[in-house]
């Protein structure tokens, strides 16, 4: 299966509340679909991810498993860009911090 593999806040569109568009396709790779799903905790709202799971019906618990490691792996990766653009560091983002400290509340939640 062909995964994005690199789903965060800065490679997403969203219009109006709504996504819209996915960008940056330069870790396309083919692989585990846990890789993409991760996302229902990166970038959804805190309470969507298992009304996300329901709808998309082909994650089962092992999938779901995957994908919340790999969720909360992608979150320490939005922390430390964030620390590293406090920081002035070079490639740092500033604003990505609270995204991943978000984001990983909501893995270690499961919401």
């Amino acid at each position: 299966m062909w995964v994005h593999g690199d789903l965060h806040p800065a490679n997403v569109v969203v219009s109006d509340g709504t996504l819209s568009g996915i960008v940056d396709f330069g870790d396309l790779f083919a692989g585990d679909p846990a890789w993409d799903l991760g996302a229902a905790w990166v970038l959804l709202p805190a309470g969507t991810a298992s009304r996300f799971f329901d709808t998309y019906a082909h994650a089962d618990e092992a999938a779901i498993r995957r994908a919340r490691g790999l969720a909360a792996m992608k979150c320490l990766f939005l922390i430390l860009m964030g620390q590293n653009g406090d920081r002035g560091l070079p490639g740092g983002k500033p604003h990505w911090g609270p995204l991943g400290r978000a984001a990983l509340d909501r893995v270690l939640k499961g919401v």
